[in-house]
This record gives structure tokens, C-alpha cells and sequence, in this order.
């Protein structure tokens, strides 16, 4: 067979892409087509996501594949997780979604824990409890009698959400639902009694599908706007990072992942879910991976603290150029101050500057003050939270862990995956840094008939890209700042 063309989606929390992927010759080749920011919109009290300029961005991806005359295959989307779109009995969106960043669900958990107790939610879920998870949005605006969902209909994940503005058909996919801490890991379905307390029912959140599994097929409206025909539309792994994590060349189960991005998400690819009293306590998540695996792993801050720090730095402050921005950075003392990454006061603060200079000043440390020693702070104590992190892991996985796959944009920071490989004491091997594109693009491939298993794709994938290796440094220094670590994340 000779070229096979798929078009993926990959929406993340900052930014979005649509990419053209090609399986040429048992090899994977890939071009961005188009490049588009995800903002966040601020109005009326609220945090949304913009819905409709999302699928815009889609629309115009298609019409530049048709103007180059491009056969595709099929259509891949990928999103982040949580967030919901309601869609009411005419059909039509009822309104842009909720950002997971709105503060509306402040002491969400607490509200919902008074109708199902927290042990109950996390035995029925094993999903690790953050204040966004769908559950608590949707029990939130329950309480708070809204508008949009009182009318809702269908209630679909962003993926689902999009896929169904372009071919009118109502899924559910099992990644992204897995994001929702509505799931029961062992049925694979929506658990009755999580959502009848909200007034809701599993009918309303569409048909299942899993990833790989055709949807639909373009709507005429779509063909006509963009020119590229009765093209289907495919299940991939809807959460992004179940994407990415289908995109690790490993070799065999002995192994870590890390995607690092906007979020760090530290875990392993296990056969079943964990959820015992251990992964309860450490507040580890049980997501849905691909043929029917499971990702056991922790949520952990990412680069969103950088990023946040870089828009308030001027020009004349900080380097513009990323690069020059974490070269500089490795000029400033090393093991000077440290923050929790997943410190409360870092979710959405008005400046992450001035959030960074107060959890140092309340935790009597000396408090960074240029770029240098903000970023250098930011990264080493990224660096100590996968020690810490990969430490609960090998204590809950069941078999032994001998690598640490990294994958995402923050593979790019080789400073970072230097400073990872240290602190862990674990080798470290980084790519593909578009991880979850190609996930993406391969389990359309897998799809389409062109793979047949995951061990399949990943050999393609590793035979497609180059990798990086880092070896462990340093080792005493980074076990003297690990101590200094603990010691403070444990003592606030």
C-alpha cells in the first residue's frame, strides 16, 4: 500500500494544532498544517473555552488539505480532559463550555462528598480528586440551578463535543470519559449512582466508543464548507494524554511516562486498575488507555507555571526566545528555593510571579527574584516532584520500573530532563516531543487496518522519530536537595 493520509486534531489547554499524517513505507511522516491559539475567555463572572472557534480552526485544517488536493483517510481529535459541552433537544450547543480553571467549583468536592462519601467515589472511580473533575462541575452547576445544563440534552466531552459538530453523531469516548471521575474503571461504563445524586443519567452522554472506533462520517454542511468529501470521523484516545501515552517507544512494561506540557502527568500503562488504600491515599487516577489498558498516574503542575511567568515578564526582563530563557536560567544558584508544584495558589493566580515570591517568602526561604532564579526554581522543583511522584509509583506498580519515557513540548527544555534524570536516579529517554499528534495519527492508522497492536504502532513510531538519552548525574547533590524537598513539602 503506498501513502495513507490522516488528519489529526490536538487541542491542549494553551494552544491547538491540526496535522497532516502519512504512513509511507511502514514509516511515519507528519506536517502541521495549522497553528492557533486556545484562550481562555474571561466574561461575565466565568472562564469558557471558545467551542466554536475550535471547530473554525478544524473547518480551515480541512479546506487546506482540500486546496492541495489531498486524499485523507479519516479525522482524529484530541483534547484535554474534564470539560463538557451541552447540547440541547434541537440540537444546537447551548453554550460555551466551563473552563476547568473557573473558580465555581471551589469546594466542589466537599458539596458532593455530603451525597456520596469521598472513600465511595474514589472505591467506585480510583480516580484522583481534583476540585475540576467533571462530577464536581456537573454536581456545581446542578446546585447552582444552571441554565444551560437544566436544558442540556446531551452532556459531550470537548472531543465528543467537536466530533459531533462535524458529523451530527452523539459519542462518548472512553479516554476522556475516564478523565471525568464518573467512570467505573472495571465496567467500563458511566456508575449509575455517581450521577442519579445530580439528577442525571448515563443516556445523556451518548453512545460509547472506544479508541479506534469509527464515529461517523462528515455532515453534508462540513462537506461542502471544506471540500475534502465523505471523509469518517475516528475515535482516537479523545484525552490527549492517552494519546501521548500510545505514543511511547518502550520496548517492553518496564517503564515510566511523563508528559510534560502544560501538565506534568507522571504514571505507568497497567492491564487493570489500581484502587487500594495506597493509591487512595497518594490520590492517584486510573485513566482509560488504549486496547482496553489502564493509566495509573498523578496530575502534577506543569509547565503552566513557566508559562504563566512568561507573559508577565517584559522584553527587557527576560529573553522573548524560550531557549536563551532556560540556558539563562542554569546560571542561577542550584537548591536555592523550592515550591510545591501543586500548591493550591498556583491553579490560576493573577500573577504566578508574585504566587511563586509568596509560597517562598511564607515557607522562610530565600524569595527568587530575576528570571534566572524564578525558572530555576520552577524547574528543579518540577525536577523533586517526579522524584517524589515516581517514589509512590514504584511503591504501588506491579512490576519493577527501569526507564522514564518522556514525551511533549517539555522535552525540548534539556535542561529539565537533565534535572529529571538526577533527581529520579532513572534514565531518561525523551520523545517523540508531538507525542499525542502521533498517537493520534497512529490509532487512526490502527483504524484503517494499516497496524494490528499497540507493540506494532510503537515500533513504527520508534523507527520514525529520533530519541534522546539522559544519564543519571550527579547523584549526591540531588539526594542532599531531594531531603531539602521533602522537608519542606511535607512540613506545608
Amino acid at each position: 500500500m503506498g501513502r495513507v493520509n490522516f488528519f489529526a486534531v490536538d487541542l491542549g489547554a494553551t494552544s491547538g494544532r491540526t496535522i497532516l499524517g502519512s504512513i509511507v513505507d511502514g514509516r511515519l511522516e507528519q506536517r502541521e498544517l495549522t497553528r492557533f491559539p486556545n484562550t481562555i475567555i474571561q466574561v461575565c463572572g466565568h472562564f469558557y473555552w471558545d467551542i466554536f472557534a475550535l471547530y473554525h480552526e478544524i473547518i480551515r485544517g480541512l479546506k487546506l488539505v482540500a486546496n492541495e488536493g489531498i486524499e485523507i483517510k479519516s479525522i482524529g481529535i484530541d483534547t484535554w480532559g474534564v470539560d463538557v459541552v451541552f447540547i440541547g433537544k434541537d440540537g444546537g450547543v447551548l453554550r460555551n463550555p466551563y473552563c476547568y480553571r473557573d473558580p465555581h467549583t471551589d469546594h466542589a468536592m466537599d458539596d458532593y462528598f455530603k451525597l456520596v462519601s469521598k472513600e465511595r467515589v474514589y472505591e467506585k472511580t480510583g480516580i484522583q480528586f481534583m476540585q475540576f473533575n467533571t462530577l464536581f462541575q456537573l454536581s456545581t452547576m446542578r446546585k447552582n440551578d444552571d441554565s444551560a445544563l437544566a436544558s442540556a440534552d446531551k452532556i459531550l466531552f470537548v472531543p465528543d463535543a467537536l466530533m459531533y459538530m462535524l458529523t451530527g453523531e452523539s459519542v462518548c469516548e472512553y479516554t476522556i470519559l475516564s478523565t471525568s471521575q464518573m467512570l467505573d474503571p472495571r465496567t467500563k461504563k458511566i456508575d449509575k449512582e455517581l450521577i442519579d445524586v445530580i439528577g442525571l443519567n448515563e443516556s445523556q452522554f451518548g453512545r460509547y466508543v472506544n479508541p479506534s472506533d469509527l464515529v461517523g462520517y462528515l455532515t453534508d454542511e462540513v462537506q461542502e464548507q471544506t471540500g475534502v468529501g465523505r471523509v469518517a470521523v475516528v475515535a482516537v484516545a479523545g484525552h490527549d494524554t492517552g494519546a501521548a501515552v500510545a505514543s511511547v517507544p518502550a520496548e517492553n512494561e518496564h517503564f515510566a511516562y511523563l508528559s510534560c506540557g502544560t501538565w506534568s502527568l507522571l504514571g505507568i500503562e497497567t492491564k487493570d486498575a489500581i484502587i487500594n488504600k495506597k493509591s487512595f491515599e497518594y490520590n492517584f487516577t486510573n485513566e482509560g488507555g488504549i486496547e482496553g489498558t489502564t493509566r495509573f498516574l498523578k496530575n502534577i503542575c506543569g509547565m503552566w507555571l513557566l508559562e504563566r511567568c512568561r507573559k508577565e515578564w517584559k522584553p527587557d526582563e527576560a529573553p522573548t526566545d524560550i531557549n536563551k530563557l532556560n540556558k539563562a536560567a542554569m546560571d542561577a544558584e542550584p537548591f536555592r528555593s523550592f515550591i510545591n508544584p501543586d500548591d493550591s495558589r498556583f491553579a490560576n493566580p493573577k500573577s504566578m510571579i508574585e504566587a511563586i515570591q509568596g509560597y517562598c517568602r511564607d515557607t522562610g526561604q530565600p524569595i527568587p527574584e530575576d528570571f534566572r532564579q524564578i525558572a530555576r526554581c520552577i524547574f528543579e522543583s518540577l525536577a523533586m516532584r517526579y522524584r517524589e511522584v515516581l517514589g509512590y509509583l514504584k511503591e504501588l506498580s506491579p512490576f519493577r520500573i527501569e526507564k522514564l519515557h518522556v514525551i511533549g513540548g517539555g522535552t525540548y527544555n534539556e535542561y529539565l530532563m537533565q534535572m529529571t534524570a538526577n533527581s529520579t536516579g532513572l534514565p531518561v529517554v525523551t520523545g517523540p516531543v508531538e507525542g499525542t499528534a502521533i498517537g493520534n495519527i497512529m490509532l487512526q492508522a490502527k483504524a484503517a487496518g494499516l497496524v494490528g497492536d499497540i507493540f506494532e504502532m510503537r515500533k513504527i513510531i520508534a523507527n520514525s522519530i529520533e530519541l534522546r538519552h539522559y544519564e543519571p548525574k550527579d547523584n549526591n547533590a540531588w539526594n542532599e536537595g531531594y531531603r531539602a524537598y521533602c522537608k519542606l513539602v511535607m512540613k506545608n
